[in-house]
């Protein structure tokens, strides 16, 4: 994604437009297969200052995220510019969840030293791309500012909060991440919480999901703790809760049931006991 100029971003890629009107949405793909989103009016897409990354789940692609990007630019045309990550499609995403954090992290500075008149920053992530993006944030957080006592009280409310990448952190959202990892604890559904099933697939998850199966099923041995465990605290160099706590809201869905992958209670990182219990509705002739 390049500047913005007359209401579409040049970059020099191959570009598709959707719009009948004014307020149509216009985006563009790289030969890589990113994609970006933003409003074709001319006067929207110019104070458009708030990034949205979205970040697909293993194995994934951008498609995944095409719909919901178009919403969110037809619901928000004069604030958002929409990224659907680019760099750890197919095959990529089973390189493991730092690598793929990595990744995601220079990503994003690219996205935002090609456009200057960004300010705010959200990420919406899918299934073990929420863990990606919490690795990315983790590298991208730059920790709270001293105060300036010229400065207003909502600056320095936001910079003591810390930004990522320089930019005020507004949402974070995952939907469907396993945050807890799949090891054990019936949080893969579709081992129907069998011990002996749940240790097989320990063994073997790397042979079909490579390093990013080691890490969610907390067996990665590289000298530390598993990376999962690492996160939750800040360690190293990477601000993990830091980057967390910067965000505005941070808002986590999960599948009650059907979900046969990501069990309820790694992606709501709750304990069974609080699942919320349907209320019997009356029937009424």
């Amino acid at each position: 994604m390049g500047d913005i100029e007359n209401g579409r971003v040049e970059s020099g890629c191959v570009q598709k437009e959707n719009s009948s009107s004014g307020h149509g949405v216009c985006s563009s793909e790289s030969a890589n297969g990113g994609r970006d989103v933003w409003s074709c009016k001319e006067s929207d897409a110019a104070t458009a200052d708030h990034l949205v990354v979205m970040v697909h789940g293993i194995l994934g692609s951008t498609n995944d995220w095409k719909y919901g990007a178009e919403q969110f630019v037809k619901q928000l045309p004069d604030k958002v510019i929409v990224h659907c990550s680019e760099k750890n499609m197919a095959s990529l995403s089973l390189d493991g969840v730092d690598v793929m954090g990595e990744r995601l992290a220079k990503e994003v500075l690219d996205l935002i030293e090609r456009t200057p008149n960004l300010r705010k920053v959200s990420f919406i992530a899918h299934s073990v791309g929420g863990l990606v993006a919490r690795y990315a944030i983790g590298l991208l957080y730059k920790p709270e500012e001293k105060e300036n006592d010229k400065a207003s009280s909502d600056d320095r409310e936001k910079k003591s909060r810390g930004t990522i990448a320089g930019l005020e952190a507004m949402n974070f959202i995952t939907v469907a991440t396993p945050h807890l990892g799949s090891r054990g604890n019936k949080q893969v559904p579709f081992l129907f919480g069998m011990s002996a099933l749940e240790q097989l697939a320990s063994c073997v998850i790397h042979l079909i999901f490579r390093r990013t199966g080691r890490h969610l099923f907390l067996v990665d041995n590289d000298g530390k703790p598993p990376l999962l465990k690492r996160m939750i605290e800040d360690s190293d160099d990477c601000y993990f809760m830091s980057a967390l706590k910067a965000f505005k809201r941070r808002v986590t869905y999960s599948n009650v049931a059907y979900d046969h992958i990501v069990g309820w209670r790694t992606s709501s990182i709750r304990r069974n006991s609080e699942l919320p219990q349907a209320k019997k509705m009356a029937v009424t002739k």
